[in-house]
């Protein structure tokens, strides 16, 4: 395929004038042209307000049937970046066999839906054992929760169908280099399922929670249809293993519990379960400290931001504008926003009692007038002592009780200004967009002393960024500390938990992924192991 660099299109340009202007870039006529993909767009406002969008582009013509062909059309055009590449969608390699073990997948986030996903079009039926609800019923705990701070343990933000991502912003962007046929896959894959088609080649691919929410069901019913099993309010409360290989789990739904037997389990459980990651320590699964970050999430006028980034506000064609910034405090530690949400909400995502933790979200419209993300500081392990794996999820625990206690389990609230000094000064009017309730508290007051001097000197530096970012107005509200797993499962390889062949430490909360793209592929690197691992043992009986 011919792979076209770096088209230009104003903002104001029609997306449909594409083809034809690859074509001219080409020297062909739009006929020739047999095949026809974006691959990705990009926005370029370097020299706002002059603004355009930049595209690259894969192409077939109609008479070059090999790389070779093309690139000795190529060798003929002297000004137009492009260049020959096999760009091949991703094919799952297996088939089920006959007769077959059937694998089982813990969780039902992005990472054990396109595990499943993937095993069930396979022939393989999965069975899908997700401690949460269907995202029905699970929209329904939520929203009560939000409006009367009644927490559903085993049905909120963090767990139920579709893992913490289904209440974020669904952004798909991945900072993760390779696999990029199988990134491919997953967002193509969404399309399927009726995700807008932008999302397949937008820079900043994003979804939305209420798409995604509608998404995810109908995957289900696809797994389900093709003789897999998706079982809710299911938690595995133990492993069952015999000579270093798992035999199985013991689920627990209310006040039964049963024994599931497979030698092949994928272990997708996401960055909150927390009591899982205890019970996996105790059971001798080997595990290490892992980096992460915390700190608070901020708020600004949506306008203020679009400004910043675009030179103008109300550009209708671009939507709302985005932004990433990071910087180093005076001491060297990373600070960075993240998550950020364009016209979104700051949500509460708490999901154990007495501890209080807050998330971003927003709809496919991203129409809320705010724009919020986390603020958060790098934690290592230097910063909190002993020698426990676990000891970064104990050090989590400590601080969403202290910010539970702060404001009586509500979202505390804090003007940038007084978050400096120690005070707490509401002014009138405030309208922060918060999913759940909240009241003005002293969010410093709980933190530890680097994590608000690196909050305090990021804000400093992203000032001098985006001029305005540090107004002492501006909101912070906290306490943000999920922002990925403290923990990393071992494993091999082949993705075996190191000393259990068939278990497979997979996505976010295994510590191999950062978002739901990242944890989609690995669900979808795993499903092939499981696949290779079971027709392996189908050849040798």
């Amino acid at each position: 395929m011919i792979v076209l660099h770096q088209v230009k299109l104003g903002i104001k340009e029609n997306k449909s004038g594409l083809k034809k202007k690859c074509a001219s870039l080409l020297g062909v006529k739009p006929e020739r042209i047999v095949s026809f993909r974006i691959l990705r767009e990009s926005l370029d406002a370097r020299k706002k307000p002059d603004i355009y969008f930049s595209y690259e582009v894969g192409i077939s013509l109609d008479g070059l049937y090999e790389i070779n062909d093309e690139e000795r059309f190529l060798k003929k055009l002297k000004k137009t970046d492009a260049s020959a590449e096999d760009i091949s969608d991703f094919e799952f390699p297996y088939q089920a066999p006959e007769s077959f073990d059937r694998p089982v997948i813990v969780g039902f986030g992005p990472a054990g839906l396109f595990c499943a996903y993937l095993l069930a079009a396979s022939g393989f039926k999965p069975i899908v054992l997700e401690r949460g609800k269907a995202i029905e019923d699970r929209q329904k705990d939520v929203l009560a929760f939000w409006k009367t701070g009644i927490l559903n343990t085993e049905s909120n933000v963090q767990f139920g169908e579709g893992g913490a991502g289904t209440f974020s912003d669904g952004k798909l962007n991945t900072a993760v280099k390779g696999s990029k046929n199988l990134q491919r896959f997953v967002l193509d894959t969404f399309v399927k399922f009726g995700a807008p088609e932008d999302i397949a080649y937008s820079y900043k691919p994003h979804i939305g929670t209420d798409k995604l929410s509608e998404i995810i069901p109908k995957m289900r019913e696809y797994i389900t249809e093709k003789g897999g099993e998706v079982r809710f309010e299911n938690r595995v409360d133990g492993l069952i293993t015999e000579g270093g290989r798992i035999k199985g789990v013991i689920v627990k739904k209310g006040d039964f519990a049963e024994e599931i037997l497979s030698c092949n389990v994928c272990l997708a459980i996401g960055h909150s379960a927390r009591d899982t990651f205890r019970m996996l320590c105790g059971s001798g699964i080997e595990m290490s400290f892992k980096p992460f970050a915390v700190g608070v999430r901020c708020e600004h006028d949506q306008n203020f931001i679009d400004r910043s980034q675009y030179g103008a506000d109300n550009l209708n064609e671009l939507g709302a504008a985005p932004y990433k910034l990071t910087a180093k405090t005076r001491g060297g530690r990373g600070v960075y926003t993240f998550c950020m949400c364009p016209g979104g909400y700051i949500v509460d995502a708490s999901s154990e009692e007495n501890r209080l933790c807050v998330n971003g979200m927003s709809y496919r419209d991203r129409a809320s007038g705010k724009a919020n993300s986390a603020v958060v500081v790098a934690v290592g392990e230097e910063d909190i002592e002993g020698e426990d794996p676990l000891k970064g999820l104990f050090w989590q625990e400590r601080l969403e009780e202290a910010a539970y206690k702060v404001s009586n389990g509500i979202i505390p609230v804090q003007r940038l200004d007084d978050f400096k000094t120690g005070n707490i000064s509401c002014k009138e009017g405030i309208a922060p967009r918060i999913m759940g309730r909240w009241t003005c508290e002293d969010i410093g007051s709980f933190l530890p002393a680097f994590v608000k001097k690196g909050i305090e000197d990021g804000f400093t530096e992203f000032g001098k960024k985006i001029k305005g970012f540090d107004a002492p107005d501006t909101l912070l509200i906290g306490f943000e500390g999920r922002t990925s797993s403290p923990v990393r499962i071992s494993r091999t390889d082949e993705f075996n938990a190191i000393g259990i062949e068939g278990l497979y430490p997979c996505g976010e909360g295994a510590g191999y992924a950062g978002g739901i793209t990242s944890a989609a592929v690995d669900g979808c690197k795993v499903a092939m192991q499981i696949a290779k691992s079971i027709l392996s043992n189908s050849k040798g009986n």
